[in-house]
């Protein structure tokens, strides 16, 4: 995973910027960020990356820059806040707190991190609330404060905070015409984040966190020893399969819900969700051993699923 907290990555990055840069349009101020790799650890980074991804399909098929700005600094926004899991716990919520004021100077009309101010320059425009924004800080407070779940409620809110809320705001930049979306776009979110949790067990056990709901494992008869020594069960199999089913029903109950007419405007999440399921499928298919090394899709398949999948949408 990476190696600097992400206080040190904000240092680098805007250390590095002159003025033009830093007072620049916002696809410019954005772009340093993205080419320093302007990240977190654990979960908040996965979920991050995941929404990263989508920004990057949309520069490779997206048909104007004017279209994909804003998603850039919203992207980037969503980012920046999460500290990784291994700071302090008090000086990871202190940058929390100086974030939560900072989303709040946007709304003021005073934001003075770069990022920030770019945000504030589409925010109306997109109808981004600023109540969305702070539930994604919520949710990176909830790693500090847990480290698992006693059940699927519990998680369902964690899911909620820092992946289901990018969603719908990703859906306001989208573009949409049927509120229905909105519904498409919560569970989308939702099952993109279970599915990072399914593919990462292995490396949050390594930091010793265990997401998958408590109540679970007992039925199961998965114990948080067995997943902390790596000890891939008959029983821990079934366990992943039964996380695996209900991933999948997320990602069909989004697609259920997104109405026709917005299927092409939002065909950037589409994209995703095809690549997340074939991730799904590969992990299934490798018998779950999540425990003992991290599957993932080759670049070169992800980008034959991509165009396959933007093309037929």
């Amino acid at each position: 995973m990476l190696a600097l907290t992400n206080a040190h990555r904000i240092e680098r990055i805007f250390g590095t910027l002159d003025a033009s840069e830093a007072h620049g349009p916002p696809m410019r101020r954005i772009g340093v960020c993205c080419e320093a790799g302007l990240g977190s650890e654990h979960l908040l980074e996965d979920e991050h990356v995941a929404h990263l991804e989508i920004e990057c399909t949309r520069t490779v098929f997206a048909p104007g820059v004017e279209q994909r700005r804003p998603h850039a600094s919203f992207g980037e926004a969503a980012r920046a806040p999460a500290p990784a899991v291994k700071d302090d716990a008090a000086v990871a919520r202190t940058k929390l707190a100086w974030w939560r004021s900072e989303v709040a100077q946007v709304y003021a009309g005073r934001p003075t991190h770069p990022v920030a101010v770019a945000l504030s320059e589409v925010k109306d425009r997109y109808r981004l609330p600023q109540e969305r924004l702070q539930e994604i800080i919520d949710g990176m407070e909830m790693d500090l404060d847990h480290t698992g779940y006693a059940d699927f409620q519990a998680l369902r809110l964690y899911c909620h905070r820092v992946a289901s809320v990018v969603g719908l705001l990703s859906a306001e930049i989208f573009g949409y015409r049927d509120a229905r979306t909105l519904d498409y776009a919560r569970d989308l979110g939702l099952a993109f984040q279970l599915t990072n949790i399914i593919r990462d067990i292995g490396e949050d056990a390594r930091r010793h966190r265990i997401y998958l709901p408590r109540d679970e494992m007992q039925r199961y008869g998965v114990t948080a020893s067995d997943i902390m020594a790596a000890r891939e069960t008959e029983s821990f199999s079934r366990l992943m399969a039964f996380q695996i089913e209900r991933a999948r029903g997320f990602y069909n109950t989004a697609f259920a819900a997104l109405p026709a007419g917005d299927r092409r405007a939002q065909r950037a999440g589409l994209v995703m969700a095809a690549i997340y399921r074939a991730l799904l499928d590969e992990i299934r298919a490798d018998g779950c051993r999540v425990l003992t090394r991290r599957i993932s899709l080759t670049p070169i398949r992800k980008l034959w699923i991509a165009w396959k999948t933007w093309v037929t949408t």
